[in-house]
C-alpha cells in the first residue's frame, strides 16, 4: 500500500499537482468554517464576521478549483476531479445561499455534508496518480 501511494505521487503531472495543491487549500479553508460558527454560537459575536469572511475565501477557492479541473479533465482526459468538484461546489454555492437567507435548517447539515466531501475528494487526489489517459481509455 505505501508503494502504491509512493507511485501516485511520484508519476502525478505538474496540473495534477496543482489540483492538488487547491483542493489541500479548500480543505484548509473549509475546515475553519465550523470553528468561526461554533465560536459565534458560544456568544463571541466577532467570529460571525470571520464565518462570513471564510465563506467568501472557500467559495473563492471552489471556483478556482472548477477551472483546475476543467484544465485537468481536458489536459489529461480526466473527467472524475471536474464532477466531483462540481459537486461539492455547487453543495457549497446552494449552502452559501442558505446562510446568507438565514436558513439554518439547509445550510448547517449541507454545510457538514460539504466537508465530508470535500475530504474524501481531497484523499480521492492524493491517492491517485494524475496523469494523461492514453485516448482509448477516455471512456472507460
Amino acid at each position: 500500500m505505501l508503494t502504491r501511494g509512493f507511485d501516485a505521487a511520484h508519476r502525478t503531472t505538474p496540473v495534477g499537482w496543482v489540483l492538488r495543491a487547491v483542493v489541500s487549500a479548500h480543505v484548509v479553508a473549509i475546515v475553519g468554517q465550523p470553528v468561526f460558527a461554533g465560536a459565534y454560537l458560544t456568544g463571541d459575536f466577532d467570529s460571525l464576521r470571520w464565518h462570513a469572511v471564510g465563506a467568501d475565501v472557500v467559495t473563492s477557492i471552489g471556483y478556482l478549483q472548477v477551472i483546475v479541473a476543467i484544465v485537468v479533465w481536458i489536459g489529461l482526459r480526466q473527467v472524475w476531479p471536474f464532477l466531483a468538484t462540481m459537486a461539492v461546489v455547487t453543495a457549497e454555492t446552494v449552502q452559501y445561499v442558505a446562510g446568507l437567507d438565514g436558513a439554518l435548517w439547509l445550510h448547517i447539515p449541507l454545510g457538514v455534508m460539504t466537508i465530508v466531501a470535500l475530504v474524501v475528494l481531497f484523499i480521492a487526489v492524493w491517492r491517485r496518480p494524475l496523469l494523461r489517459r492514453p485516448r482509448e481509455a477516455r471512456d472507460a
